[in-house]
């Protein structure tokens, strides 16, 4: 008998259950997490491990979920970790989430009940044609999913299940820690690494099955504060300089053709904003920069203050600031240091039956902060597409075949040793 064979599924009733629960982070919010409501899905993911028997489960006061699978060999078995997050992004709607199984598809456009206008065709949704014959969850169309990351969190849930069930197939000790406000950017700041123990680990965060990620970008944060002149708008005539005018000035002198995520693909990095806030008096500009180089930042930072140095040359009266702060960085510099992780990361996948295919994502993910906090950490396929969107999908072979992958990553770092 097979390992696939031999796992009866809880991956897709857990995920069903868990994308029920609102978890929508919020950047605006200085709590932490930022939301106290992700805190209801860390309590049940605890109740769910401690009546699987992993007994030192719990959730700390910052909405983190620690968890240990004993070892059952007697090898000395390096401690991996396996990390999924439970925030949903904050660019669509979380709440009252309504999943829907489309089972056995066959290629035809899938309408989304709740708004007929949300359609997932294959042109749009490439990987599709890789699912014929497979059930496809979407949500209703009102909502985004939560696969972007409760499908991470579900297939290692029944991975952990399986194990413990299971003491016929040998393994070392693992660690599970579920994290919030990952989309945020926040995901890692109070996680405490000497409690978890491990020695590396893999987030469950990624797209297309058999898809191992070993690189993200860098990345930064800016934010632009504009001071301009008020004056009452009937007496205004060469006194106001509106400061919600200048920051539009200076978001449509952004590059167009390069710089930007409209453009941009592959290895290209970018300029972004993501906020505007403001009155004629004061107003604010929040930017992301992206890149896969590191070294690239500064020059793409260089290009953002000489636009606005440009566009406030109009504006005598009025001033800003340049606020920038390192968000993380990418990981393959340490990556590239343990190849050895990856690799057990390609034969895991391998022995579930796909090709694995080792890229870059055009984005962040826990690991890539755990990787420079001493916890190296590659990014494993959770089989999660389209998210922060309401035509967010996975299927339930998908998240199978990442249940396998994660049990077969415990076995193969037993066998190694």
């Amino acid at each position: 008998m097979t390992l696939s064979e031999n796992i009866s599924y809880t991956v897709t009733e857990r995920f069903l259950r868990y994308t029920a629960i609102d978890t929508q982070s919020d950047p605006a919010s200085n709590s932490f997490p930022s939301t106290e409501k992700q805190k209801n899905l860390g309590s049940l993911l605890v109740s769910e491990l401690l009546e699987m028997g992993l007994k030192d489960a719990h959730l700390d006061q910052y909405g983190y979920v620690y968890a240990s699978i004993p070892g059952n060999t007697d090898k000395k078995v390096p401690l991996i970790c396996f990390c999924s997050h439970m925030d949903t992004s904050p660019d669509c709607s979380g709440e009252n989430v309504k999943a829907i199984i489309h089972k056995n598809y066959k290629g035809q456009d899938i309408i989304l009940p709740d708004d007929p206008n949300q359609i997932l065709r294959m042109k749009d949704h490439p990987d599709l044609k890789d699912q014929i014959g497979n059930d496809i969850i979407t949500a209703s169309g009102t909502t985004l999913l939560g696969a972007d990351n409760k499908a991470g969190i579900a297939e290692i849930m029944d991975a952990a299940n399986f194990l413990i069930k299971h003491p016929e197939y040998k393994h070392g000790e693992i660690k599970i820690l579920f994290t919030p406000d990952e989309e945020i950017g926040r995901g890692v700041d109070k996680v405490d690494l000497k409690k978890l123990g491990a020695d590396f680990a893999y987030t469950i965060d990624g797209e297309t099955a058999g898809s191992i990620e070993n690189e993200t970008f860098s990345a930064d944060g800016v934010k632009i504060i504009i001071q301009g002149v008020s004056a009452h708008p009937g007496f205004a005539k060469n006194k106001m300089e509106s400061a919600i005018k200048i920051a539009s000035e200076i978001i449509s002198a952004l590059p167009k053709e390069y710089l930007s995520p409209e453009s941009s693909s592959g290895k290209d990095g970018f300029i972004h904003p993501v906020s505007i806030n403001g009155s004629v008096e004061q107003a604010s500009i929040e930017f992301i920069i992206r890149d896969f180089k590191t070294e690239l930042l500064k020059n793409h930072e260089q290009v953002l203050e000489q636009i606005v140095q440009k566009v406030m040359k109009a504006y005598p009266g009025s001033g800003y600031e340049f606020i920038l702060e390192e968000q993380y960085r990418n990981m393959k510099s340490v990556l590239d240091q343990y190849p050895q992780i990856v690799q057990a990361g390609i034969e895991a996948i391998e022995r579930s039956g796909l090709t694995a295919r080792l890229q870059s994502i055009r984005g962040g993910t826990d690991g890539s902060r755990l990787s420079f906090m001493g916890l190296p950490c590659p990014n494993i396929f959770a089989g999660e597409h389209a998210f922060h969107g309401k035509q967010e999908w996975v299927s339930v072979q998908d998240m199978q075949k990442a249940v396998q992958t994660i049990i077969n990553l415990a076995f193969v770092w037993e066998e190694k040793c």
